[in-house]
């Protein structure tokens, strides 16, 4: 997606809560854009994994060069879409 990556891996077992990781590394920019891209995924996550997660599987969001200036409508539509293409998508 151009807005992030996921990645996500069920854990042994499959039962639990979501977890969720979060990382930027330095192709997203200076430091001041890669915090601004880790509180824009923390939203993110805040807002679409507790609704929508398969519980059991943890999740790590990958900030991409422009997670920091993406519209944020347009990342949700990024991380639903990838969690869909990876069959994690449930609605509850």
């Amino acid at each position: 997606m151009p807005g992030l990556v996921l990645q996500a891996l069920p854990r042994p077992g499959g039962e639990g809560v979501a977890r969720v990781g979060l990382t930027a590394s330095r192709r997203v920019g200076n430091a001041v854009r890669r915090n601004r891209a880790r509180r824009r995924l923390r939203a993110l996550a805040e807002k679409v994994i507790p609704l929508h997660a398969k519980e059991g599987h943890d999740y790590v969001l990958i900030a991409r060069a422009g997670t920091a200036d993406r519209l944020f409508t347009a990342l949700v539509e990024d991380l639903e879409t990838a969690m869909k293409r990876l069959n994690v998508w449930q609605d509850k």
